[in-house]
């Protein structure tokens, strides 16, 4: 698989559910760390999301997991990612589950966190 293709999978992925985000990333990052915002459709999107392995709910599910793991200072990918998760096919119910599943790896302050996090999603989608 050449570079080219991953970005072209990659780009191809991420504006699906995040229409504009190179731009965005491009527009915040590249003047300080050029080629950011081609890096991550690249590599993050089209060398990890789109293996095959995982549908793209399941991988966005297990992302959510992960930031919620993590904690606090992950709170805007953790939305990008619900987010993520609800355009590809999850349900409010599944992503708040796989929320607090996590309580148990990351303590129940990340997963209150991260339960906030995802009823300002659930809002915003709702009014969209």
């Amino acid at each position: 698989m050449s570079s080219t293709d991953a970005y072209t999978r990659g780009k191809a992925m991420a504006e699906a559910t995040n229409p504009g985000i190179e731009e965005a990333l491009a527009a915040r990052y590249d003047a300080i760390l050029p080629g950011f915002s081609t890096t991550m459709m690249e590599v993050a999107f089209g060398h990890y999301y789109t293996r095959e392995g995982l549908d793209d709910k399941t991988r966005y599910l297990t992302t959510v997991a992960a930031l919620t793991a993590l904690g606090g200072q992950t709170g805007p990918q953790l939305k990008v990612h619900i987010r993520n998760a609800l355009r590809s096919g999850a349900t409010q119910r599944e992503v708040a589950e796989v929320i607090n599943q996590m309580a148990l790896y990351g303590g129940f302050p990340a997963m209150i966190n991260a339960l906030n996090a995802a009823l300002e999603v659930f809002e915003d989608e709702a009014a969209a």
